[in-house]
């Protein structure tokens, strides 16, 4: 077997199980960013002729809207199911059912980053101008959709806002950061290290450092309240905006 569920250590500490020798969050991480990767690569293979891992180049009308978002929605799919079966369950685990504290602590991190974000940018635009610093990919996103895709934006504002955050928390700050954790990594970086595999997550070199300063700000709801619950009414906040550009061409 892979490893143990959970055992009981030293003076009653309770240990979560292992696999293949490392804390299970581990492996949840890697097999989480491999299935992302994975699907992305066969669904733009299969939509346009050739490898891709834009996911944004599936964009098209209707359901397919959807579809560009299925690789992320993924990347909380190995979170799920190897805490399930290695850790405590998820509720446990991370905390990823938002609390009253954690809808405060998110909302003040989720506005932080948004600030963060704007700022940077800012600051990257008097430097580079604006052949040098794109705008949110879903920009693009917004101008595919007229006004007959109501109904599709509105789902899709809900997966960039709901789902999307929900996945990415549990794969980053849920199993990342409890393995991280969990072998004793000083929380600061733990917190820069899940900063920038946030920034990385989202494949936008020119947003990069903004990327980052939104990712510490929504790790610190993390680190503030020790559960994904609060990073994710972060994430959802500093996505709500960017959601609104999906109507923007309606």
């Amino acid at each position: 077997m892979g490893g143990s569920r959970v055992s009981q250590g030293v003076g009653g500490e309770v240990r979560t199980g292992q696999v293949f020798g490392a804390h299970w969050g581990f492996f949840a991480f890697f097999a989480g960013l491999g299935v992302y990767h994975l699907v992305t690569v066969v669904m733009t293979a299969v939509r346009s002729g050739h490898a891709s891992v834009d996911p944004l180049e599936l964009l098209d009308v209707g359901p397919v809207l959807l579809l560009a978002f299925v690789p992320s929605l993924l990347l909380g799919l190995a979170p799920l199911v190897a805490s399930g079966r290695w850790g405590n369950g998820p509720r446990a685990d991370f905390g990823w059912i938002p609390n009253l504290r954690d809808v405060k602590v998110g909302l003040a991190c989720g506005v932080l980053a948004l600030l963060a974000g704007y700022l940077v940018n800012l600051v990257l635009l008097g430097i580079y101008g604006t052949d040098r610093v794109s705008d949110s990919p879903l920009t693009d996103f917004a101008a595919d959709g007229g006004s007959d895709e109501f109904v599709w934006l509105t789902l899709a504002a809900l997966v960039v806002v709901v789902a999307t955050p929900m996945a990415e928390e549990l794969l980053v700050r849920g199993s990342l950061w409890g393995a991280l954790e969990h072998h004793r990594v000083p929380q600061w970086v733990v917190l820069v290290l899940t900063a920038v595999v946030f920034a990385y997550l989202h494949g936008e070199p020119t947003r990069t450092v903004a990327l980052l300063a939104q990712g510490l700000a929504i790790g610190a709801a993390r680190w503030r309240t020790g559960r994904v619950g609060a990073s994710f009414v972060a994430h959802a906040a500093n996505n709500l905006a960017p959601a609104l550009l999906l109507f923007t061409g309606s």
